[in-house]
């Protein structure tokens, strides 16, 4: 299968490109930053698997439309991972960046399943997994624009998979507890100077407190779980918030 992974340069993107990769799909290694990109796509073809790279700012229309013509529209899976953080008050949070979390983590998500909904339809099958997060079911503190724009993901994927229910594609969004990624490395910093703690006093005190496990997810999890929803045991998954979350949830 033709796989496109948005952010697929590092973090969950990569895992998630990479593990399929190795599974015989076709990747379609996207990223901001191309050079990063092409690593990965290298990695990969190092092994004697399958990928190409491409450049792509999924807030940018044209950028998403020059993507989608190069692959005649078609691919087979949609991984839409691409994401961003910014940890701070609402009173001191810069709107711009407010407004680009929401860009990069709902409209891109929304601009990319457009480009691509209809080769999907053409080929009477499509896989659409959306790489949310514990975020988009339960809120935390100084997160707005994350927590909104995840809460916006479960809406439009519940939506959109309902448009399509009568056809052989699927939209799910995966929901994720805190996976050690750059990202987190990020927010585990950020909230350690919101709170003036340390960064231990963080990933114990505030990262794993309500998980019930306590423990980091690991990017296997996640893309385990994308294999088996890219597979004929998942046709009739769809409309799904699919929480990878030791338990978080429960309580």
């Amino acid at each position: 299968m033709r796989v496109l992974v948005t952010g697929a340069a590092s973090g969950i993107g990569r895992g998630v490109a990479e593990f399929l990769a190795s599974r015989g799909h076709h990747i379609i290694v996207t990223d901001i930053n191309f050079t990063h990109a092409e690593v990965v796509a290298k990695v990969i073809g190092d092994k004697g698997q399958s990928a190409e790279a491409f450049a792509l700012n999924v807030t940018s229309q044209a950028e998403v439309n020059r993507v989608a013509e190069r692959l005649n529209g078609r691919i087979d899976v949609l991984i839409n991972n691409a994401g961003v953080q910014h940890v701070e008050s609402l009173e001191n949070f810069p709107m711009d960046k407010w407004e680009f979390l929401t860009q990069v983590m709902l409209v891109g998500v929304a601009r990319l399943t457009q480009a691509f909904l209809q080769g999907m339809k053409d080929n009477d099958y499509g896989r659409i997994i959306n790489i949310g997060s514990i975020h988009a079911l339960v809120a935390s503190p100084y997160k707005t624009a994350y927590i909104a724009a995840k809460h916006g993901l479960l809406g439009f994927s519940k939506s959109l998979a309902l448009e399509i229910a009568d056809s052989n594609i699927t939209v799910n969004t995966l929901c994720p507890a805190y996976v050690k990624t750059p990202l987190v490395e990020q927010q585990i910093a950020s909230q350690a100077k919101e709170h003036g703690i340390t960064e231990e006093e963080v990933i114990n005190n505030i990262m794993l407190e309500p998980m019930p496990k306590k423990s980091f997810i690991e990017i296997e999890e996640l893309a385990g779980t994308c294999e088996f929803l890219l597979s004929d045991y998942a046709k009739n998954i769809t409309a799904q918030a699919i929480a990878l979350d030791g338990g978080w949830t429960a309580r």
